[in-house]
């Protein structure tokens, strides 16, 4: 592998040989591309990109105080600091003191043109950089503050994107050759950490800036290749993009196997045994499944089948097979990643990746504590790295060990490997930046979303430096002989040994289905030995229908685009927010769901641009850049690779592609004011009804509410309809409000009643086939319920009730929003 090379950046080419192109790559009078080969994109609809949306967020976390403080002038020959973010700049200002200034450039500063493609491809594709109107006066201003200043340290963040922004920032200011300029990088935002980089600056490195310009110069020309395309011939607004356009097949693909599932029935059988005593007691009860017949799995695929089953065994005789005990031991998860804390936080607070991604910069940039001022409780949060430095191991051993004691540490501090496709290890994992900031003692100073991420950091970054958890788990099989063949039935239970780090934390799981023993809440079994009798108490036979794979929820989504290779940590919050924003994908109940407008666009870009979307060339593209990173290639022969069968398919697509409709659905309202009925329109607010006779006719309306058909049975008068809650969530509540505040979050049905208590039954799952009791929570099935079940499974019924949690109990924050469903 070459040497990783860091040079002063004196050159703004893509390339570093590329000396000769200074003057074209570096201001307005950039050689200018020729009418053919440039695209005139209106301002309104121009394709959003990562760059974008990160410069946005910087922008909108400036104080007014900390814009004032930015616009007074430097001292003459202090030391110029420039960083990113206000806040940052606030922060950090502390931690240098006097004889140093820090400014904020709120992201960006340079950047291709909205108006044209603003890339070369004649010549090498060497990009045309403008400063930004909006960006004039912030440019203008550190100008003055670098001619100032002695000299010039660019502290934006550490990784490409960072990288590439000092660059930026020299050519903007033009300091590069008359003052000393460095380049400082900080993975937390503290005192230590930020006077240490200060006192080891090094230079820009152009491999890393290489880098980000390759995606950028790739993203504009898918983006602004495409983008017109759509415009034409289905509607204006919409985009593509390399990661994006992947991320949309993805959902639409997932979508079509769904509604092409045909669900296969089968049945399972369960049993309650108990120890043969005289009065046995409840901890001498457990519960089994029938795992096997005559020797081979137990597969029932009917009523008949089940039955016949039931049949058989309520003759049998029962005793135990077999005993196993064995010691298990599970390691703890490795600390947050970018994608995997945007997943957990996800499963567990419920953030969505844009959210969990605000709130993670504002734990980074700095919190104001009453003992230290303004300190970053975290590290940069865009890593995919596990890697941990040595330091905050060893003071995240002496926190476990004061807390927990000795035995919860582990010999040796753990050492985690990156398992995903195209991992940079050169970063530290998300973590703390102190474990002994304990999340309760500075919970205060902290928003309620500030506190609940930084918790669950701080939880899983501890927990990842503690010993394993031991459970020993039990296993017993019962034997049923019956008049023709045997019967097994198996039952585990388990018990916590040791709980080392699940003292602190447990991770969550996207199907809880799939969990192990850790995961799942098995009673302890009773003492029992081979070839002891058993007693038993019900058999409950239960009809299931396989399930289709469920929808992506932006979680899932991120978990499997990293598993590909398919964009980096910066880019997974912007590409599912913008294929939201484009109306291709909406969240219902928090799963992604493609509308028919991106369905539409897939199609189209799956017949005409196939490697645009195919996921592997798409990771092969992610891979190339992270060699541009290495020093292992060069800029000219990366996008070569892309853009010369990339123009010859745009080519073919203008001419092969036809105006497409994208038909609106019927609302079946008549419109009041033009009569013309009424159409289902998508906003990246939700649905809506809008009369098609627009501009003429500006007619719109909520979403109708949907009719159930089921009395409401807390009035006896109101029926309950389907709704929308402010946050978007469907809930079904009373139609007499406020006289009646009925509400479930379940889907009510009609008929039957609860065959437990005679209470209104709701569907779970995602097949309806399930139903609960929003009364005494009886848990069932459809055909269970709608048919005479034979006494055994009547009597299972009632007894899987008994001790059964009631309906489910909304928590407070879902209890707030009750709060406000009506309003």
């Amino acid at each position: 592998m070459p040497t990783k090379k860091t040079t002063t950046p004196r050159t703004s080419a893509p390339t570093a040989a590329k000396k000769t192109t200074r003057k074209t790559t570096t201001t307005a009078t950039a050689k200018k591309t020729t009418a053919k080969k440039t695209t005139t994109a209106p301002k309104a609809t121009r394709p959003t990109t990562a760059r974008a949306k990160r410069s946005t967020s910087t922008e909108a976390d400036g104080s007014a105080s900390v814009r004032a403080a930015a616009s007074s002038s430097v001292p003459q020959g202090s030391k110029l600091v420039i960083v990113e973010s206000p806040t940052k700049a606030k922060t950090i200002s502390k931690y240098l003191g006097r004889g140093f200034a820090v400014r904020a450039s709120m992201g960006h500063v340079r950047d291709l043109p909205k108006s044209k493609l603003g890339v070369d491809v004649d010549n090498e594709f060497t990009p045309q950089y403008l400063i930004p109107r909006d960006k004039s006066q912030t440019v203008k201003g550190l100008k003055a503050d670098a001619d100032r200043a002695s000299a010039i340290y660019l502290a934006t963040d550490p990784d490409r994107e960072g990288e590439a922004i000092a660059w930026h920032l020299l050519a903007a200011t033009g300091v590069d050759g008359r003052k000393p300029v460095f380049r400082v990088e900080f993975h937390e935002v503290t005192r230590d950490a930020v006077q240490a980089a200060i006192a080891h600056p090094r230079q820009i490195d152009m491999d890393l800036v290489n880098a980000q310009q390759a995606r950028r110069i790739l993203d504009r020309l898918v983006g602004y290749g495409i983008s017109p395309i759509l415009w034409k011939k289905v509607k204006g607004g919409l985009s593509a993009g390399r990661v994006q356009s992947v991320a949309l097949r993805m959902i639409v693909e997932r979508e079509r196997e769904i509604e092409a599932f045909v669900p296969v029935e089968y049945w399972s059988i369960e049993a309650d045994f108990s120890k043969r005593l005289a009065k046995p007691k409840k901890s001498d009860q457990f519960h089994a499944q029938l795992i096997s017949i005559a020797g081979k799995k137990a597969e029932l695929h009917d009523t008949t089948e089940a039955h016949a089953v039931i049949k058989a065994l309520q003759g049998a005789a029962y005793a135990v097979d077999s005993v196993k005990t064995r010691e298990m031991r599970r390691n703890p998860s490795a600390p947050f990643t970018t994608s995997t804390l945007q997943q957990e936080a996800s499963r567990k607070l419920g953030f969505g990746t844009k959210k969990t991604m605000i709130v993670a910069q504002q734990l980074y940039e700095g919190i104001d504590l009453p003992t230290e001022g303004s300190v970053g409780l975290i590290t940069y949060m865009r890593t995919d790295s596990t890697n941990i430095a040595a330091s905050a191991q060893a003071e995240a051993r002496e926190v476990i060990a004061e807390r927990y004691g000795a035995a919860y540490l582990p010999p040796t501090p753990p050492v985690y490997t990156k398992k995903s496709k195209g991992a940079q290890e050169a970063h530290e994992a998300i973590r703390p930046s102190s474990s002994r900031r304990d999340p309760d003692g500075i919970k205060a100073a902290l928003s309620a979303e500030q506190y609940k991420l930084y918790k669950l950091i701080w939880q899983r970054f501890v927990a990842s430096q503690m010993a394993a958890a031991i459970l020993d788990s039990t296993t017993i099989d019962v034997a049923a002989k019956g008049p023709k063949q045997a019967y097994i039935f198996r039952a585990t239970g388990s018990v916590v040994k040791f709980p080392g780090f699940l003292a602190v934390y447990q991770e969550g799981v996207d199907d809880p289905a799939a969990g192990d023993e850790f995961d799942k809440k098995s009673p302890p079994l009773p003492l029992l030995v081979k070839d002891e009798p058993l007693d038993l108490l019900d058999l409950s036979p239960d009809q299931h229908f396989t399930q289709p794979p469920p929808r992506y929820s932006e979680a899932t989504l991120v978990k499997e685009l990293e598993e590909q290779g398919i964009g980096r940590p910066s880019t997974y919050a912007p590409t599912i927010g913008t294929i939201q924003e484009r109306g291709y994908v909406i969240r219902d109940e928090k799963k992604l769901v493609p509308t028919e407008l991106g369905i539409v666009v897939n199609d189209i870009l799956v017949q005409h641009f196939p490697s645009v979307v195919d996921r592997n060339f798409t990771s092969e593209m992610e891979q190339e850049l992270d060699d541009i990173a290495n020093g292992e290639r060069t800029i000219a022969p990366v996008l070569h690779h892309f853009y010369d069968p990339f123009a010859i398919a745009l080519s073919h697509a203008e001419e092969a592609i036809g105006p497409v409709k994208v038909a609106d659905q019927p609302a079946g309202v008549t419109c009041e004011k033009c009569g013309r009925e009424m159409v289902i329109k998508l906003s990246r607010y939700g649905k809506f009804i809008a009369c098609p006779g627009f501009p003429e006719c500006r007619n719109t309306k909520p979403m109708p509410e949907t009719h159930t058909g089921v009395t409401c049975p807390k009035c006896s008068q109101g029926e309950i309809l389907e709704r929308r809650s402010k946050k978007g969530r469907t809930f079904y509540g009373c139609n007499r409000y406020p006289e009646c505040d009925f509400v479930l979050w379940d889907r009510p049905i009609a008929t039957p009643p609860c065959p437990n208590c005679g209470g209104l039954l709701t569907e779970k799952g995602r097949d309806g086939q399930a139903v609960r009791c929003s009364v005494c929570g009886y848990v069932g099935t459809r055909s269970a319920i709608g048919s005479a079940p034979p006494p055994a499974i009547a009597a299972v019924a009632r007894a899987s009730s008994n001790g059964h949690n009631p309906a489910h109990e909304p928590s407070k924050e879902e209890m707030a929003e009750l709060d406000e469903l009506f309003a």
